[in-house]
Protein backbone atom coordinates (compact mmCIF):
# COMPACT_ATOMS: atom_id res chain seq x y z
CA UNK A 1 0.00 0.00 0.00
CA UNK A 2 2.91 2.52 0.61
CA UNK A 3 4.57 1.93 -2.67
CA UNK A 4 1.32 2.40 -4.35
CA UNK A 5 1.24 5.82 -2.36
CA UNK A 6 4.76 6.85 -3.42
CA UNK A 7 4.13 5.57 -7.36
CA UNK A 8 0.69 8.46 -7.18
CA UNK A 9 2.87 11.05 -5.36
CA UNK A 10 5.75 10.61 -7.61
CA UNK A 11 3.52 10.81 -10.66
CA UNK A 12 1.40 13.70 -9.61
CA UNK A 13 4.91 15.52 -9.07
CA UNK A 14 6.20 14.76 -12.49
CA UNK A 15 2.66 15.49 -14.48
CA UNK A 16 2.57 18.89 -12.06
CA UNK A 17 6.33 20.05 -13.38
CA UNK A 18 5.14 18.67 -17.01
CA UNK A 19 2.61 21.68 -17.45
CA UNK A 20 4.87 25.10 -16.34
CA UNK A 21 7.43 25.75 -19.19
CA UNK A 22 10.38 26.62 -18.39
CA UNK A 23 13.11 28.44 -20.42
CA UNK A 24 14.67 25.87 -22.22
CA UNK A 25 11.18 24.53 -23.26
CA UNK A 26 10.40 27.90 -24.45
CA UNK A 27 13.71 28.47 -25.98
CA UNK A 28 13.37 25.14 -27.65
CA UNK A 29 10.03 25.68 -29.23
CA UNK A 30 11.19 29.03 -30.64
CA UNK A 31 14.12 27.57 -32.20
CA UNK A 32 11.59 24.67 -33.98
CA UNK A 33 9.64 27.79 -35.25
CA UNK A 34 12.57 29.17 -37.00
CA UNK A 35 13.68 26.09 -38.58
CA UNK A 36 10.34 25.63 -39.80
CA UNK A 37 10.28 28.87 -40.80
CA UNK A 38 13.24 28.58 -42.69
CA UNK A 39 12.76 24.94 -44.49
CA UNK A 40 9.37 26.56 -45.73
CA UNK A 41 11.17 29.71 -47.46
CA UNK A 42 14.12 27.76 -48.43
CA UNK A 43 11.50 25.00 -49.84
CA UNK A 44 9.78 28.07 -52.00
CA UNK A 45 12.81 29.83 -53.56
CA UNK A 46 14.02 26.37 -54.52
CA UNK A 47 10.47 25.77 -56.29
CA UNK A 48 10.93 28.82 -57.88
CA UNK A 49 14.71 28.43 -58.86
CA UNK A 50 13.38 24.82 -60.21
CA UNK A 51 10.77 26.70 -62.63
CA UNK A 52 13.00 28.93 -63.91
CA UNK A 53 15.73 26.33 -64.60
CA UNK A 54 12.41 24.62 -66.44
CA UNK A 55 11.11 27.61 -68.61
CA UNK A 56 14.68 28.50 -69.52
CA UNK A 57 15.55 25.13 -70.81
CA UNK A 58 12.37 24.97 -72.25
CA UNK A 59 13.15 28.22 -74.40
CA UNK A 60 16.67 26.62 -75.11
CA UNK A 61 14.86 23.87 -76.62
CA UNK A 62 12.74 26.60 -78.95
CA UNK A 63 15.58 28.21 -80.08
CA UNK A 64 17.25 25.61 -80.92
CA UNK A 65 14.30 23.93 -82.82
Amino acid sequence: MKVRAVILLLSGLFLAACEEKGPAQSLGERIDEGVSEARDATEGALESLGDSVERAADDFEDATD
